[in-house]
């Protein structure tokens, strides 16, 4: 019997489709409405601890200090950074209020009335954003506000902290809990109230509920050749899930009845997309986050190329995703849940309206969000988000009580461990200086990467920081420790004179893989500038020799050397062009991209390609330059493929 459980529980248990000895044994946990565990909609970290136990997380490892989590890969950090979670705690660190945890943040949001349509509010602040944030977590931050001013006339205070902390509020966690002798003790199964409806969650029974949720399979024919599906997988229940946000679209409608197999087995049942469309529109501004619309409602319109198209896509936007629902009218009407996540008010208008003909209304009863973190908009992730909805979820949970006492007697345990065994060591705590150092570190390489000389030196002032400062943590830095190191790997000159003249480096110092910032150099235009600051400094300043520097040059003398490079170029490439009018005066122009260029045949076939001329003209300009100059193009480049949109509209 054991073996049938485990075989049991390893596979997928699907909602709408439970075997019979777990939908025949299935009893609701007593006190499942107050049970809240980590959300399994994303990869979740490693461990999980208490905001107040930040320190525990080791400086530069894969963490959140300001959550308490760890992580096991450094994706999950990067998801974790992206998160609802982690972007509330940031607005109580901003409050002066302390971070929740995990557990403390599904209560929050657990029975929220997400405005979905954006309707509650048509304020900038809270408008687009660039698909970083979710709609839940704008949702609990109006909602906290809206608490905030109704009680400041009486304990406003205490009320806000109620409101930020999660006491005193009737927020329920969005799992239900069942028990079943085919799992082991202390283990339960897991189930989504967002898939159930307004009635199901009134009705007490919900054990009766969910065996009247079962759908027969159903034998569905393979599609036609234009990919439409026969009437008969229409007429079974289905649900709607759509996500919106940052120019991104994606929508499904899926049925919830599970395809009859071979095999007759429930295992890895393949859904029924009934309907399914994705689509991208550049609206977002890049790297400065939010959409143009906002931009433009906040500081007035803006009037670059880059604006315009982005304005055009917008409207682009809104009336294929309008057209599309209205196309899909009589699936969403008959839609048993409408799972949306609408990420900002402009995106929430999109779908809501008001407009003529409008499909989704913002007070459907059917309305569901997300209740787990979600990543971009994509089909992918629409089907990720429909098999955690439909799957039921086996967590082991433990009281607390049982849990301290477990803590307490394995206390000292810890103390009569044999002497053959070797405990792990423990985890140095970081302190306050560490998180400082940190901080000082990512601002200097920023600057140092962007040849920022004025801007470092000035930060090494205000600071009171060393110019030989070691980048922290140092393991993550072993090949470029310190600035002097980052400014010649980097091939900045400039910087290398600056930080050793001005700043007072020292260039003795090695890196991890015992070398001198001078030997990181990688042309001879930084090496050079390694030898000016010799002859700047003096023989008696450094042992320059132990820095593997060779003798002192002028700046003068590495000048005219830098200016003879230049010349040299110049007469290589003037000898290509007079090679090439040879050759052009007995092989005729040559063919670019299978076109002869237009003009007289020698002008003709001196002209260069694109990316020649790419070159040539960033040839000698400074990486801003360089920059600068390439949104330049791509500016231009938008603007010619906006004018001949609008000609050929």
């Amino acid at each position: 019997m054991a073996n049938h459980n485990e075989e049991l529980l390893r596979r997928p248990l699907y909602v709408y489709d439970l075997p019979g000895e777990v939908l025949e044994t299935l009893t609701l946990k007593a006190d499942s409405d107050s049970i809240v565990v980590a959300d399994q909609g994303t990869p979740r970290p490693s461990s999980e601890k208490s905001p107040g136990a930040s320190t525990d997380n080791p400086v530069g490892s894969q963490s959140c200090s300001l959550c308490g989590l760890t992580f096991a890969t450094l994706q999950d950090q990067r998801s974790h950074l992206k998160s609802d979670l982690h972007h509330y705690n940031l607005k109580q660190k901003l409050r002066g209020q302390k971070p929740v945890s995990e557990s403390e943040f599904e209560k929050l949001i657990g029975d929220l009335d997400e405005s979905l349509s954006g309707s509650d509010s048509d304020d900038s602040e809270d408008g687009e954003d660039d698909g970083r944030q979710e709609s839940t977590l704008t949702a609990l931050l109006k909602r906290q506000a809206r608490l905030a001013d109704k009680k400041s006339d009486v304990g406003g205070d205490k009320a806000s902290e109620e409101s930020s902390t999660g006491r005193g509020s009737r927020a329920k966690p969005p799992l239900l809990w069942f028990g079943s002798p085919v799992l082991p003790d202390k283990t339960y199964f897991g189930l989504y109230r967002a898939i159930l409806t307004g009635d199901e969650l009134r009705n007490p029974d919900f054990v009766e509920m969910l065996r009247k949720k079962q759908v027969a399979p159903i034998s569905t024919p393979k599609p036609a050749k234009d990919e439409t599906l026969p009437q008969v997988a229409y007429k079974g229940p289905h649900i709607f899930l759509c996500m919106i946000g940052g120019g991104h679209f994606a929508a499904m409608v899926v049925s919830l009845a599970p395809r009859q197999t071979k095999g007759g087995t429930t295992m890895n049942r393949e859904a029924t997309v009934l309907a399914h469309k994705t689509f991208h529109r550049y609206t977002t501004r890049r790297k400065q986050g939010g959409s143009q619309s906002a931009n433009d409602n906040s500081k007035g319109n803006a009037h670059s190329a880059g604006s315009s198209l982005r304005r055009y896509n917008e409207t682009a936007l809104v009336n294929d995703v309008r057209s599309l629902l209205q196309d899909w009218k009589g699936l969403l009407d008959t839609s048993e849940l409408l799972f949306i996540r609408a990420t900002g008010a402009t995106n929430g208008r999109t779908l809501f309206g008001p407009y003529e003909g409008q499909v989704l209304q913002h007070n459907d009863a059917r309305l569901r969000g997300f209740p787990f973190s979600t990543r971009r908009a994509t089909q992918n992730e629409l089907m990720r988000s429909f098999i955690e909805l439909t799957r039921l979820k086996v967590h082991e949970i433990v009281p607390e009580e049982e849990a301290k006492e477990a803590e307490s007697a394995a206390a000292p345990a810890k103390t009569s461990i044999p002497k053959t065994s070797i405990p792990k060591p423990a985890q140095p705590k970081p302190s306050e200086e560490e998180e400082t150092a940190l901080l000082h570190t990512t601002q200097m390489q920023a600057f140092i990467r962007r040849s920022k000389l004025p801007a470092l030196l000035s930060y090494l002032g205000s600071n009171s920081l060393s110019p030989d400062f070691e980048f922290q943590p140092p393991e993550q830095n072993h090949h470029a420790p310190r600035p002097l190191h980052l400014a010649a790997a980097q091939n900045s000159a400039p910087l290398v004179l600056g930080i050793l003249t001005r700043g007072g480096a020292d260039p003795l110092i090695k890196n991890g893989e015992g070398k001198t910032a001078f030997e990181l150099a990688g042309d001879r235009s930084t090496r050079d500038a390694f030898r000016v600051a010799r002859s700047e400094l003096g023989e008696s300043r450094w042992s320059w020799e132990d820095a593997k520097v060779p003798p002192a040059m002028a700046k003068a003398a590495a000048e005219r050397r830098d200016e003879r490079d230049r010349q040299e170029a110049e007469k290589k490439e003037s000898e290509r062009r007079k090679a090439e009018e040879e050759r052009l005066r007995s092989e005729g122009p040559r063919v670019v991209d299978g076109k002869k260029p237009k003009g007289s045949t020698l002008a003709a076939g001196l002209a260069k390609t694109p990316q020649e001329r790419r070159e040539e003209e960033a040839r000698g300009l400074t990486p801003e330059m360089r920059m600068k100059l390439e949104r330049e193009r791509r500016a231009r480049a938008a603007e010619e493929r906006l004018r001949k949109m609008t000609r050929g509209g």
